[in-house]
């Protein structure tokens, strides 16, 4: 990563914050380009060490033209994530995650950038189906927010195959992790709940199941996607599924007894999945990709930030 100048859309976000620390830690004289609308935006987590920070969003073609302008490799981060409010709103995720993407696309190959990451999804592609999913399984959206990534990723191959231009879409899995406080997901979910000594609802009987990585191993695997120059479609997740039943139990052994958890009961939510985890060893081959933050300790990292914010 020596000697690289890398935008990240989408970079003041939760995941953003973290993959900007991590690209530090290991290489300190890369040069980072933040681009973000500012809608998800991590206070205080930028951290030590300077990059350029640009306002703007990918609906912008000629904004991300401008910053990409003298990148090296670019990871496309931004985008609309959650299923349900694409439910509500199905022409938003079109625009931020396709018609976004497709503008990422256009202004790296014009920039003559021959490699990009992708943010993509695991869950969301397929509905209720066989697990574990992985690469060779036919995608099947049950939401409109998976259909725009479906799009996103046929924009990618088509790059590839029409103009030279590689990528590596990453299928993430559920992240989760520190600087996560504005994140939709449903670990940091269940925290602000804890926190605001609010119920907590579970929609259906607990026993949905979601595969659930940490994010700086979920990181690791972006820069190592990177460094390889890794190209086509690739699962990143813990490889194992957790029913929310077992996710409760483990977030309420985290917490302690000081922070008692009230579980109330919903009818299931429309669209939504209601068991997926990854296969991730096409990964693991092409580059490497090797979580190694297993759920307890990884909640507890989690919730030690969470509880220091609140200080």
């Amino acid at each position: 990563m020596a000697k690289q100048k890398i935008l990240i859309t989408g970079g003041r976000g939760f995941i953003g914050t973290n993959l900007m620390r991590r690209i530090r830690n290991r290489s300190p004289e890369t040069e980072l380009v933040v681009f973000d609308n500012g809608s998800m935006t991590v206070h205080g987590g930028a951290g030590e060490g300077t990059f350029i920070d640009e306002e703007g969003d990918v609906r912008d073609l000629a904004a991300v033209r401008r910053v990409v302008s003298g990148c090296t490799s670019i990871v496309h981060l931004a985008g609309q994530t959650r299923v349900v409010e694409s439910i509500q709103d199905p022409e938003l995720s079109f625009e931020v995650n396709a018609r976004g993407t497709l503008n990422v696309l256009l202004a790296a190959r014009d920039a003559g950038i021959r490699h990009v990451v992708l943010a993509s999804t695991g869950g969301a592609m397929f509905g209720d189906g066989s697990n574990p999913i992985h690469e060779g399984m036919l995608p099947k959206p049950s939401s409109p927010y998976g259909a725009s990534k479906l799009a996103m990723e046929a924009y990618a191959h088509a790059f590839a195959g029409s103009y030279g231009l590689h990528s590596a879409v990453l299928r993430f899995a559920n992240v989760y992790g520190p600087y996560s406080g504005r994140k939709g997901s449903v670990i940091a979910h269940l925290f602000r709940q804890i926190l605001a000594h609010e119920p907590i609802t579970i929609y259906g009987d607990g026993s949905q199941a979601r595969d659930f990585v940490f994010v700086d191993d979920l990181c690791d695997g972006i820069i190592q996607a990177m460094d390889a120059a890794a190209s086509g479609i690739f699962h990143l997740g813990s490889g194992s599924p957790t029913s929310l039943t077992e996710l409760l139990e483990k977030v309420g052994h985290v917490v302690g007894p000081d922070w008692p958890l009230e579980v109330r009961h919903a009818p299931w939510r429309v669209g939504e999945v209601r068991r997926t985890y990854t296969d991730i060893s096409k990964a693991g081959e092409a580059f490497r990709y090797s979580p190694r933050t297993g759920l307890d300790a990884g909640l507890q990292a989690t919730w030690r930030w969470f509880l220091d914010r609140e200080r």
